[in-house]
């Protein structure tokens, strides 16, 4: 959402003013860049425990919590990285100055700490930003007794277990999620993705790579599978991140079958978004509980509570965009949402994968073809199969990782055909090297961490966090 105080407050007068404010994203394919986001779980370290600390859970905003580590970064090479971003006084995160310009750090609601970062040119430029940031953040959280591990659903804590951070926008959302679903409030607190930007050039070029991410994400949910354990056992699933997804707040997130309409493009998308209930409103700093209101109503002028005398604005409608929770969401780019975050390595695949698929013609043309070899009610019900049976979910008479190794193979054509190398001379297509390895037959991560829990941890999930900690 915006920062209090960016929002435009250009009042809107038409749908086709908001289409083309989608429409401003196009861009010329050297103007392509790659952003990639990722959440990770804080946890206690057991030589930090204490009676007001358990080991493996959560710390909190604060005292010597996710708020500390959030001013040491704003400190380091004297502010000169960084600029605070506060809600009420409290600081929630940071924006990218100087070097960082285009990045940002921010807590997600139980303090789930996330880099978005900047838009790069290369794969390349993307993993050195990972460790950055990662080496970043060890000094201030080790000496702060906490870990960080990056997994798609708390493998212990139950949901009373997870602290919630002072953040206004969280708040509306937490009172509000329980009404349209039951799993809003682990989606909140107990989950974390990773997920990557990129770019169209035009509104046929976003609609093409919508239809194909958008297809192929269950397949990406699958792949990138990490979270097996519900409050410290297995339950049966793979990815709880993804089952959590399927009863959160399914008119604004999932699969939406429009999207994949041939008339559909950036006024389709305004009109569905227009009936996507609101959430919240910015004004004069402070953010208004509005939500369940309906932003066409608004436009219309018609009475709503809460939104009396109030305009809509440009700004209100940029943070509308960012309430949509669908497996890709459209913005003035396009936002890949289906995977669990997982190892670093794995995270940089996530990307690596969406950048070979999308960004080079004949790989796009390639996968374009293999998704129109079934029909888009297939993928969407592939999306309810994966979450318990990740790969060996039924798929076409065979299996979804038949589908897999296809799409891997097609992502490293396409990033060798981008032919970005770096500083040895190896193009972006060594970074698939996981996803191939699984295409191979090697187990996903969530299979992994169930042989170790069966195995070598003896049933012992809290020993996760030190094989998973980044």
């Amino acid at each position: 959402m915006s920062n209090p105080g960016e929002q435009d407050t250009t009042p809107v007068e038409s749908i086709g003013q908001l289409a083309g404010l989608l429409a401003e994203g196009g861009k010329p394919r050297e103007r392509w860049r790659i952003g990639t986001e990722h959440e990770k779980f804080g946890f206690v370290l057991p030589a930090a425990a204490g009676p007001e600390r358990t080991p493996w859970m959560p710390p909190p905003y604060a005292p010597d919590g996710i708020g500390e580590i959030l001013t040491d970064l704003n400190r380091q090479d004297g502010g000169g990285r960084w600029e605070a971003i506060e809600d009420r006084g409290k600081l929630i995160g940071l924006k990218g100055i100087g070097p960082e310009r285009g990045g940002s750090v921010s807590l997600e609601p139980a303090g789930q700490f996330e880099l978005s970062g900047a838009p790069l040119a290369s794969l390349h430029e993307t993993g050195h930003e990972m460790a950055r940031h990662f080496e970043a953040i060890r000094p201030v959280s080790r000496s702060l007794g906490i870990g960080f591990a990056p997994l798609g659903f708390h493998p212990m804590a139950r949901r009373a277990d997870m602290p919630w951070m002072p953040k206004s926008r969280y708040a509306i959302m937490r009172n509000y999620m329980p009404k349209v679903g039951t799993l809003g409030l682990d989606m909140m607190t107990r989950t974390c993705t990773v997920q990557v930007n990129l770019d169209f050039a035009s509104e046929t070029d976003m609609l093409r790579k919508l239809r194909v991410s958008l297809a192929l994400q269950p397949v990406a949910t699958a792949l990138f599978a990490n979270s097996p354990f519900y409050e410290g056992k297995p339950n049966g699933l793979l990815s709880n991140r993804a089952h959590v997804w399927t009863d959160t707040d399914n008119v604004r997130s999932g699969m939406p079958l429009a999207f994949f309409d041939p008339s559909f493009g950036f006024e389709a998308y305004v009109e569905w978004l227009l009936d996507v209930p609101m959430y919240f409103i910015v004004r004069d700093g402070q953010i208004l509980d509005v939500a369940g209101r309906s932003f066409r109503a608004w436009m219309k002028g018609e009475r709503q509570d809460g939104l009396e005398g109030l305009v809509p604005t440009i700004g209100d409608f940029e943070d509308h965009m960012t309430t949509a929770f669908t497996d890709v969401r459209l913005k003035r780019f396009l936002e890949m949402r289906g995977a669990d975050a997982g190892s670093p390595e794995m995270m940089l695949a996530q990307s690596a994968l969406w950048v070979g698929l999308l960004y080079d013609d004949a790989a796009l043309t390639a996968v374009d073809a293999l998704v129109r070899e079934r029909d888009w009610a297939d993928y969407v019900a592939l999306r309810a199969a994966v979450p318990r049976q990740g790969l060996d979910a039924p798929w076409a008479g065979g299996v979804a990782h038949d589908l897999a190794a296809r799409m891997v193979a097609i992502a490293a054509e396409g990033l060798r055909a981008r032919a970005v190398t770096d500083g040895n001379g190896r193009d972006e297509s060594h970074l698939l090297a996981p996803l191939q390895a699984i295409a191979a037959g090697a187990p996903t991560q969530a299979e992994h961490w169930l042989e170790r829990y069966h195995g070598a941890w003896q049933g012992d999930v809290s020993r996760i966090f030190a094989e998973a900690a980044v």
